[in-house]
């Protein structure tokens, strides 16, 4: 049936527009249209397991494609917004990027495709069947919505995209181990999202609105107890989401339990998402909030800083152990959202960056590793360096990089965090991003040491072979230490050319500190009149 033209001479409502969207507008939907799309045609392909990896792949690459352009488009005329529907905002259901978000977006999308690759490696025929694929795609789907939505409703939808996905992905397989981590992981984030969930019922009704450009306009304007609870309510939600101390529970008692190759996704970009709200509730929706909360988030910040890596040590079971090192990356980006100056955000953007990338491949390493020994446990590990040197030289290379040590790719976004603590003269947090960097030098030598300096497995003569390790399968060498190697030269060709990170994350220090562009980029369709409610 054909569509019926509308009237030439019908009044549109007065939050509608007549202009269609241009092409180039769509280049924000990309991100999360793709991997949502290729999840759908993946689900429904799930009988033809040999069609899965490749059309992944593909959408993979081309997800990654559209966010190299919005991100360079976002470089090139400042924060985009879309508003689906013909509708203005904040009626309608915005899209928003600005350097924060589409750096982030494109990052995750570059993980994404590294770790598909990986997983090659160890998955099975009857993981593909479950869904494997089609879950990765949807949990892209969910971190990218998060990134770029403008809605704080749907940063909640799209949360929850993101825990049904990754919940999919922890219990594959059904073994004990994942179903008691699925449950901890499951029940503290629903908790988080209740709270978060509340907390939006009470923005709405203190500002009647839930566009995140006009809750930056009238949040402001309102004084009182209530904002400060609102806000309180949106810290302890993400908090939890990003597994901030004493939130964080959750993580080490379940990114142990699913695939290596899934750790290594929920390492790298999760907790990331509750990171990324907690600056644009914080800092861009209720700026006052940033001050009242201030000495909160610093008592978090430092003690994730200490207690996370001190975890770390005390753990035998690897992955566990990476785990708290993960936590303790979250302390750092925490401790640039408490000092909140640009140059503190500016360190927090850089060191996500280098948090998802190198605890991405901290994990694919331990994953290889588990392959060799045939255990993840580090008492029965050891000799791995005659074994597999490369994979040695990996791992300690990423230890001082999530440590911080220079000239490596963390180093920088420690530096910059120390000069802002000591820009705000909070000499005692410096210390304390100090210390996090040794303590994490210690459990991450640890580590090495037991699984790769070592000759043999704990109790037994320190000269004894261990003959429990096995070389890797021709299989795991293309599809699973060849890309870690890429992902592992590319954090080490960051490190030693570090401009192209502090470029990223000044632009992205600017655009959260500048709130004018953010909301001048959702409304710039709107005239004034409208823009006033009218």
């Amino acid at each position: 049936m054909a569509k019926t033209p509308l009237p030439k001479n019908l009044e549109l409502p007065p939050a509608m527009i007549e202009g269609a969207t241009s092409v180039a507008d769509w280049v924000i939907v990309w991100p999360i249209a793709l991997p949502m799309l290729g999840a759908a045609v993946l689900l429904m392909a799930r009988k033809r397991p040999e069609w899965q990896a490749p059309f992944a792949f593909l959408i993979l690459l081309a997800t990654l494609v559209a966010n190299v352009m919005l991100y360079l488009r976002v470089q090139a005329e400042g924060p985009l917004s879309m508003t689906m529907g013909n509708w203005l905002p904040p009626y309608g259901i915005s899209l928003t990027a600005d350097s924060l978000s589409a750096l982030f977006s494109m990052v995750s999308a570059f993980i994404l495709l590294i770790v598909i690759l990986f997983v090659q490696s160890e998955i099975e025929t009857r993981e593909n069947k479950y869904g494997y694929h089609p879950l990765l795609l949807l949990l892209l789907t969910g971190v990218s919505g998060g990134f770029l939505t403008g809605d704080l409703f749907n940063l909640y939808v799209w949360f929850e995209v993101m825990l049904i996905a990754s919940f999919g992905l922890l219990i594959i397989g059904g073994r004990k181990i994942q179903l008691d981590g699925a449950v901890k992981y499951g029940f503290l984030n629903f908790l988080a999202t209740t709270f978060f969930l509340i907390a939006i019922g009470f923005l709405y009704g203190l500002v009647g609105t839930l566009n995140m450009a006009d809750i930056a306009l009238k949040a402001p304007q309102v004084e009182g107890g209530a904002i400060a609870a609102v806000a309180a309510l949106f810290f302890l939600a993400f908090a939890m989401k990003a597994a901030a101390f004493p939130l964080n529970s959750w993580l080490p008692a379940s990114y142990h339990a699913p695939d290596p190759a899934v750790s290594a996704v929920f390492a790298g970009l999760l907790t990331k998402v509750g990171v990324y709200a907690l600056v644009r509730t914080h800092l861009l929706l209720i700026p006052q909030s940033h001050g009242q909360l201030q000495v909160v988030m610093e008592v978090v910040a430092g003690a994730t800083l200490i207690l996370a890596p001190l975890g770390a040590m005390a753990q035998t079971n690897a992955r566990r152990a990476l785990g708290f090192l993960v936590i303790g990356g979250i302390g750092a980006m925490m401790a640039g959202l408490a000092i909140g100056t640009p140059l503190g955000v500016f360190g927090l953007a850089a060191y996500a960056v280098n948090s998802m990338l190198v605890m991405t491949a901290l994990y694919l390493v331990v994953g290889l590793v588990e392959r060799m020994g045939g255990t993840s446990d580090i008492r029965k590990l050891g000799g791995i360096y005659r074994a597999n040197s490369w994979l040695s030289i990996m791992f300690i290379v990423l230890v001082f990089a999530v440590a911080g040590l220079p000239p490596f790719l963390g180093f920088w976004p420690k530096m910059i965090l120390v000069l802002a603590g000591i820009e705000m003269q909070s000499f005692w947090l410096v210390g304390l991003i100090l210390l996090n960097s040794i303590l994490t030098s210690i459990a991450g030598s640890r580590l090495w040491a037991h699984i790769f300096w070592r000759d043999g497995r704990e109790g037994v003569n320190s000269e004894q072979i261990n003959t429990k390790i096995r070389p890797l399968p021709q299989r795991a060498v293309v599809w699973g230490l060849l890309p870690t190697g890429a992902l592992v030269a590319f954090i080490i060709v960051a490190g030693l050319w570090p401009e192209p990170l502090f470029r990223a994350g000044g632009d992205a220090a600017n655009d959260v500190r500048l709130a004018s562009d953010y909301v001048g980029a959702v409304f710039e369709r709107v005239p004034e009149t409208k823009g006033e409610g009218e």
